[in-house]
């Protein structure tokens, strides 16, 4: 038997690499995943070996929004016994110019920091050894890293300019140094001032981010836990555990990726294990006979199953193998995809440990093995002579208790996402998500039963084809099993496809809602994501525009009211003149000592308007402020609104930075004349773009475009293995109908003929299937939209011109698919067909 099973697959080689793929694409998106995270995770920690070095202790704030270490604690700290050195932590977020200062130095996604140069006599280690020139000696001088310095094309002596998020305007600086740190990749800078320019630009003058500590005569521990007892409101740290945990903070980073990443995996996995499945169903189909008459001269029902199964087994290794080299160069392909994009992720070589070998290993041969299990113990059990008659190869069970089953699940899946759809947060969304889990289970029991009514209503799309579309029609619905199975593989794909683009849709709509009711600025000035407008943009707006009769920064502040963190807004101007507040109760003026809260933000703390409520800082600091009013929930705005002396207590220096800059032009203004003003004004704050209120709309709904570009990229892979499995599946049921080919080539069928009914079949088969798909995306982007309705996802909009291009685009990949099996099945020789037994 194991002689027979070689054979066979050696016999077939097509449909072995057919079948082969199918785990290769499902088992390399999993093991890529996982060399690819690990790759980025070995790097980090090389990164991280040479963090906090020489640290004995570091003491900084639980909270990072906090203002820091006060000054007086440093100099208590330093006059302490058992302390050698104290070294201050003084930095802050920049944006390095090129020397011409027109454009900012691109780091993608990694950090650009301005830091402070301490000399050897007070650092508690070796500094980063210098290169060439030497380090800061004076304000508006810098030293620059190598990587940042070659990025740039800066070398010792150029001038170039420096944007701090909180200073007033560009900083004009001589570079005259460069550094190598231990480990410079992924597009860092850092930008080293001397330490009293660094605490000018990144510190309030009376506090620093962090101690880093060397011990002197005490042990380090020792010293670490003195520390601790005497500052309890402060995190006391040895060097490992510093390095701890950022390699913690940046494993939880990368387990998200991971996760995202190994999901898709998962549903190519899925859609790969149904084309294995439906392969494996086929083949046992097609070879009952075979089966039949080896029952006959002595095989066992055990050694029948085993043989069909020791095929599944011999494909599994060989596409895990496969599945795994190709997971690597997946790997390889996506580090150079990112890189290419200049998203700041530091390079290293390749890690492939054993983890990643044996998941990729087991989930192929599981997935194979499993696929191959039923039709093989369904093999085993089917009457010798029964099999060999040759109605018995068209004869299909019922499809009633599957059909049934479908119905059940159907009905529990649509109960769930309703119950779900009408609350918000994570539990609705994991209610809907178990119901979706339901919905695609009906679909694919019922699927069967419901491919005949569908496809037999799909008919009118062929019927200019005459009778060769109603052969295809026929063809399609004769083998509901197969064709469902089919169609599957499509179906998830493109129900995936439908409930994302719905929520970019929705997405893009609700901002583009959120801007017109709640924006009533002319002009907004905004700037990168992660660093905002710096706050001398607005200054200048204010000194040089005079067509701008308001303009209003709009500053995120972090607060605790009770145990709840928020996040909130300050305006540096009068806010009702360019945002829409509609306040409920009370005034929308806004004191020193005066605070606005949301709706919901005064009902859950049970306040309302002239009443009295403590805030805290993230630093501890307790903030008394009365309530002047309350207005209705506002995405614009966030849960509450405080003025900029709270503001100013709340957020650290380096964190101070504007999200966005509305300006209302005065009633007579000539906006284009206004326009080139606002260009002129923040033209030397390069990140800073002047937009318009559709050009605001259309920046947002470009990140969300980009943003679902790679979920379209990465669920592209599971369409490609449905488009294979269409191709798989066509060309098994070219094989099984060899002879029916080959009788309507005898009574005068046309190889063109032929060939059309086959592409016609395939492209009933994928519009079923992307019908079904979006029919179940649609109710599965509404149920989950509406779990998201508190984050400000209110509108549900449907992409139907996308919809309509993904049924047109079905029906063309179903034609694509069937080119190969239909030149193969015009081939078909008609006398040898009709004797082939």
């Amino acid at each position: 038997m194991r002689t027979v099973a070689l054979r066979n697959l050696a016999a077939h080689k097509v449909r072995l690499a057919l079948t082969l793929l199918s785990v290769v694409l499902g088992t390399a998106f999993i093991a890529g995943s996982f060399v690819f995270t690990d790759t980025l995770q070995r790097t980090f920690d090389g990164i991280f070996a040479g963090e906090a070095a020489g640290v004995d202790v570091r003491l900084s704030p639980e909270e990072r929004q906090s203002p820091g270490i006060p000054q007086d604690v440093v100099d208590d700290v330093a006059a302490m016994d058992g302390v050698r050195t104290v070294a201050p932590g003084i930095e802050g977020s920049v944006v390095l110019l090129d020397p011409a200062g027109k454009k900012a130095v691109q780091t993608g996604g990694a950090p650009s920091f301005g830091l402070a140069y301490l000399p050897p006599e007070r650092s508690v280690a070796q500094p980063d050894p210098f290169v060439a020139g030497v380090p800061p000696a004076e304000p508006g001088q810098v030293a620059l890293n190598t990587g940042a310095a070659e990025s740039a094309g800066i070398a010792v002596g150029d001038r170039t300019k420096v944007l701090v998020p909180s200073h007033p305007g560009p900083i004009d600086v001589t570079v005259t140094g460069l550094y190598a740190p231990a480990t410079d990749t992924g597009g860092f800078i850092g930008v080293q001032f001397t330490e009293a320019q660094a605490r000018e630009l990144f510190t309030d003058g009376t506090h620093v981010a962090y101690l880093d500590i060397a011990a002197e005569g005490v042990p380090g521990d020792t010293l670490r836990d003195r520390l601790s007892m005497l500052y309890p409101d402060y995190k006391a740290q040895n060097g490992d555990q510093v390095r701890a945990e950022m390699k913690a903070e940046i494993s939880e980073a990368l387990n998200f990726l991971n996760y995202f990443l190994l999901a898709f995996g998962a549903i190519a996995l899925i859609v790969g294990t149904f084309i294995i499945y439906n392969t494996f169903s086929m083949l046992v189909a097609q070879r009952l006979r075979e089966l039949a008459l080896l029952r006959a001269v002595g095989a066992g029902r055990g050694q029948v199953g085993r043989s069909v199964v020791a095929e599944a087994l011999i494909v599994g290794v060989i596409g895990s193998l496969l599945g795994l080299f190709a997971g690597i160069a997946l790997a390889y392909g996506l580090a150079a995809v990112l890189n290419a994009f200049d998203l700041g992720l530091p390079t290293g070589t390749m890690a492939v440990l054993p983890r990643t070998v044996l998941v990729a290993f087991a989930v192929g041969l599981l997935v194979t093995v499993v696929s191959a299990y039923a039709p093989a113990r369904r093999a085993s059990r089917i009457p010798p002579v029964q099999a060999m008659r040759e109605e018995f190869a068209s004869a299909g069970d019922s499809l009633r208790g599957r059909t049934i089953a479908g119905a059940v699940l159907a009905v529990a899946g649509v109960v769930l996402v309703v119950l779900g759809a009408r609350n918000t947060g994570g539990g609705a969304a994991a209610v809907v998500g178990v119901g979706a889990l339901g919905l695609i289970l009906a679909v694919l029991f019922a699927a069967p039963a419901l491919s005949r009514p569908v496809l037999a209503g799909l008919g009118w799309l062929i019927r200019p084809f005459g009778p060769i579309g109603q052969m295809a029609r026929n063809n399609a619905i004769r083998n509901p099993r197969r064709t469902a199975a089919t169609a599957f593989a499509l179906t998830l794909g493109l129900m995936l496809v439908t409930a994302i683009g719905m929520l970019g849709e929705s997405a893009k709509v609700s901002i583009s809602r959120l801007v017109d009711q709640g924006v009533e600025a002319d002009y907004v000035l905004a700037g990168p994501p992660m660093m905002g407008v710096p706050a001398g943009a607005s200054d200048a707006v204010r000194e040089k525009v005079p067509a701008a009769a308001d303009v209003v920064g709009l500053r995120g502040v972090a607060l605790r009211i009770g145990d709840d963190d928020e996040f909130g807004t300050s305006p540096d101007g009068p806010l009702e003149q360019v945002v829409n507040i509609d306040i409920l109760s009370g005034t929308a003026s806004l004191g020193e000592s005066e605070i606005l809260l949301s709706e919901d933000e005064a009902i859950e703390h049970g306040t309302g308007a002239g009443e009295q409520l403590v805030i805290n800082t993230l630093g501890g600091a307790e903030i008394p402020l009365t309530v002047s009013g309350v207005y209705a929930d506002s995405q614009v705005l966030g849960p509450l609104i405080v003025p900029s002396a709270v503001y100013e207590k709340a957020m650290p220096v380096s964190m101070r930075t504007e999200a966005a800059v509305l300006i209302r032009a005065a009633p007579d203004a000539d906006l284009a004349a206004m326009r080139t003003d606002l260009e002129r004004a923040t033209e030397e704050f390069v990140i800073v773009q002047v937009q318009d209120r559709e050009q605001f709309k259309g920046e947002n709904a470009k990140q969300i475009n980009n943003m679902l570009a790679i979920l379209y990229g990465l669920l592209a892979l599971a369409v490609v293995i449905a488009v294979l499995g269409i191709v798989n599946t066509l060309a098994l049921s070219v094989v099984e109908r060899r002879r029916e080919i080959g009788m309507l080539r005898a009574v005068g069928t046309q190889r063109s003929q032929v060939r059309r009914t086959i592409y016609l079949e395939s492209m009933l088969i994928a519009v079923f299937g992307a019908l079904v798909g979006a029919v179940l995306g649609l109710g599965l982007g509404v149920g989950f939209l509406r779990t998201l309705r508190d984050l400000g996802l209110d509108q549900i909009a449907v992409p139907w011109d996308q919809l309509v291009y993904m049924l047109i685009g079905s029906a063309v990949v179903g034609v694509l698919a069937a080119l190969w099996p239909a030149v193969r099945a015009a081939r078909t020789p008609p006398l040898a067909a009709i004797a082939d037994i």
